[in-house]
């Protein structure tokens, strides 16, 4: 093309962010719609294994954010009831040693922060604040996105990286069914000074018992554990990270847990609750000028530790491919068979992790014991996770 095409992203969440400073970065023009007037991201940690952080350090963000991550020595695995604990895998030097990049916890707002300030420095006038996409319009020449506001901003191309409840996706496909779990999960910050120094340890742990388990890690620096916990519940259907409950509630959901459970519950700031809702991967996320990334294309369950991870890939693969052919429609098309059926294997595994974690073998430890060798024995560890962390967005084939 003579002039580089211009496309739009709704949403300037974690993936929408990535996206467009990929785009950025190969020369090609972004406006990012955004409804909310000011960008202050909320949530607690994500974990960023190495597939992510190659897509991250692909756009040049390392420096920054080797200043607010935590780069855990390991993951293990907890028994609910007495702490018997169990390595999972290895991480520092040795995500680096196999997968060429390391594997690391950080405050969601601390990566939404860098890469804001990354699309703010390379293109100030790209981001588009207070204006709420009700739908679009699209031909053969390009988009038109209608704003709730009344504005019409036309482009190339749209991304709809506008989350879970994706108005661009509703657009498209219509409502995506999704089916209550069961499940509701718990989450918060706890600052590490509150915890007694053995619970200060610099590693990712994932408690698991009969019908429920908890995973904490380190966040910015050490200095914050993260902390998430999922419980069989079915009077909580909200799917919403804002809604708060209370320290007493939560803790009356983990009756009988170790004390080193009750006590990080107990030091939460502010326990938010809400429920899991599971959706079936979408057979298809694009139509002409149009296509998905991230929650939007792909939600998923938190149990693989891989939503934050697909949209960052999400991003960079769909640079990549826009990047290479002048055709947008097939451009979009090849973004989307690139990354259709790994992140729907993503998904699925995320369920089966779900079943895996609230086992009722949990329930007594010599059940546990065997339960967990068999389950988490190394064989079927790498197994289960190789293929995830030795993806790379920046060379895998498009």
């Amino acid at each position: 093309m003579s002039t580089p095409p211009t496309i739009l992203i709704a949403g300037a969440g974690i993936g929408g962010l990535t996206a467009a400073l990929a785009l950025i970065r190969r020369g090609l023009r972004v406006r990012v719609i955004e409804q909310a007037r000011e960008l202050a991201e909320i949530g607690a940690g994500v974990q960023i294994s190495a597939n992510g952080a190659h897509a991250l350090f692909s756009l040049g963000l390392e420096p920054a954010l080797k200043q607010v991550w935590c780069e855990p020595a390991g993951k293990e695995i907890r028994l609910w009831s007495t702490g018997e604990t169990w390595k999972l895998f290895d991480l520092g030097a040795v995500s680096r040693e196999r997968y060429g990049a390391p594997y690391f916890m950080i405050h969601r707002a601390d990566l939404h922060r860098i890469l804001l300030d990354a699309v703010k420095a390379a293109a100030p006038d790209s981001i588009v604040l207070g204006a709420r996409v009700t739908g679009f319009e699209q031909d053969a020449n390009g988009v038109t996105v209608l704003c709730e506001n009344g504005a019409r901003i036309k482009g190339d191309a749209l991304i709809g990286a506008d989350g879970v409840h994706s108005q661009i996706r509703n657009a498209l496909f219509g409502e995506m069914p999704a089916q209550f779990t069961g499940l509701m999960i718990w989450r918060g910050l706890v600052p590490m000074d509150r915890l007694p120094e053995r619970m200060r340890r610099l590693v990712g742990t994932n408690w698991v018992g009969p019908g429920g388990h908890v995973v904490h890690y380190p966040v910015r620096g050490g200095s914050l554990m993260n902390v998430g916990g999922a419980i069989e519940r079915n009077d909580w259907r909200v799917e919403s990270w804002t809604e708060r409950g209370t320290t007493e509630e939560a803790l009356n959901d983990f009756p009988g847990w170790n004390e080193d459970v009750h006590t990080l519950i107990r030091n939460i700031e502010t326990p938010y609750k809400w429920a899991l809702l599971g959706r079936e991967p979408l057979d298809r996320w694009t139509m002409g000028r149009v296509t998905l990334l991230g929650d939007a294309a792909h939600p998923t369950l938190p149990m693989m530790a891989q939503g934050a991870n697909m949209a960052l890939e999400d991003g960079v693969v769909l640079a990549r491919c826009l990047d290479a052919c002048d055709d947008i429609p097939v451009a979009l098309q090849t973004y989307e068979d690139a990354r259709r059926d790994r992140t729907a294997r993503l998904v699925r595994a995320a369920n089966d992790n779900a079943t895996r974690f609230h086992n009722p073998a949990l329930g007594n430890a010599a059940g546990a014991a065997s339960y967990v060798d068999t389950e988490w024995q190394e064989a079927k560890v790498k197994q289960r996770y190789d293929w995830v962390f030795e993806y790379d967005p920046v060379q895998t084939a498009i």
